[in-house]
């Protein structure tokens, strides 16, 4: 396909989107691909990559190479994924920290939202779909009350976690950083990404190197789940999609759990900066919180994360029809 520099640029501004999308628990980079009309040529361009690349490379040179993997378009479109989550880290780590019940309040909205989206995209209901929403509901709720199996900072676990969340770049309606969340390494990705900015840009080589590592651990796991993920996915999205669909929706209502905005903390650790940290809490009412509920603005918030996904849906319509 010849595109221009202008259809490039395009790519990378729905790059930027799909960077922004994924940096946010509940709202799926594949989500915004599917809207944007690039979700097929996404897939098959993922599919393409592999050892392949370097014999085509050897037999016919770089440019016949980088044609056959459909190159451009993926760097492109990654650029915009990279120059988003560098932008939006920054913020997302400063809400964390001085607002937290509202941030959590507008992802609860969205995954809300998103969960009655998914359930709509469900075609043929059956007893076979019920229950698999069941047993996916009751799985992701107790996954979302265990205690992670290992601390977010270890490289293993790192590592297990990029290659988990990179499931967002292959399904519309799963968020990677949803996923990252119920695996308690959301934080760490974030804090990861902010220290690797601050590291380069104040010149601390030991911030950046520690950064930089997690970085690496966490884009490894990516690739790797990228390939192994990218064909069964695929697959089951087109041979078994109202069943796929249906465990999506359970693993997300029974995940809600884990984004209530309002906690009561359980146990805590001291992260790799030394820094006091939740590893695991329990979501209690608004009344029973220790401190100021802001249950109203807690609700407006939760209302405007729900309109986002409204509002993505009825850009995903015209888009179809047009």
């Amino acid at each position: 396909m010849h595109r221009r520099f202008l259809d490039y640029l395009v790519i990378i501004f729905k790059g930027i989107a799909m960077g922004a999308a994924d940096v946010v628990p509940g709202v799926s980079g594949g989500t915004i691909a599917f809207i944007s009309g690039i979700y097929e040529e996404l897939i098959e361009s993922i599919d393409k990559v592999s050892l392949g690349f370097f014999k085509v490379w050897k037999k016919d040179g770089f440019k016949a190479a980088w044609t056959s993997i459909n190159g451009s378009f993926l760097l492109a479109l990654f650029s915009g994924i990279a120059i988003s989550i560098l932008s939006l880290a920054k913020l997302i780590k400063w809400l964390l920290h001085n607002e937290p019940i509202l941030l959590w309040s507008f992802f609860f909205g969205l995954v809300l939202a998103s969960i009655l989206y998914i359930a709509k995209q469900i075609k043929a209901w059956s007893p076979k779909i019920i229950l698999a929403i069941i047993i996916t509901s009751i799985l992701s709720y107790f996954i979302t009350l265990a205690e992670p199996f290992a601390s977010p900072d270890s490289s293993i676990y790192l590592l297990f976690c990029g290659f988990i969340a990179i499931i967002a770049m292959i399904l519309p309606g799963v968020s990677g950083a949803f996923i990252l969340l119920i695996l308690g390494a959301y934080q760490t990705a974030i804090d990861t990404i902010n220290n690797l900015i601050e590291g380069l840009t104040t010149g601390n080589m030991n911030l950046f190197k520690d950064a930089f590592l997690k970085f690496c651990l966490l884009a490894i796991g990516a690739v790797i789940g990228l390939k192994v993920f990218s064909k069964a996915l695929n697959w089951m999205f087109k041979h078994q999609k109202n069943l796929t669909l249906a465990i999506l929706t359970g693993f997300m209502i029974g995940s809600l759990n884990k984004i209530w905005p309002w906690k009561e903390i359980l146990k805590t650790r001291i992260n790799s900066e030394g820094e006091e940290v939740t590893l695991l809490d329990k979501s209690i009412l608004p009344s029973s919180y220790d401190g100021n509920n802001q249950l109203l603005m807690a609700l407006i918030f939760i209302v405007i994360g729900f309109a986002v996904i409204l509002i993505l849906e009825s850009l995903g319509k015209q888009k179809n029809e047009a």
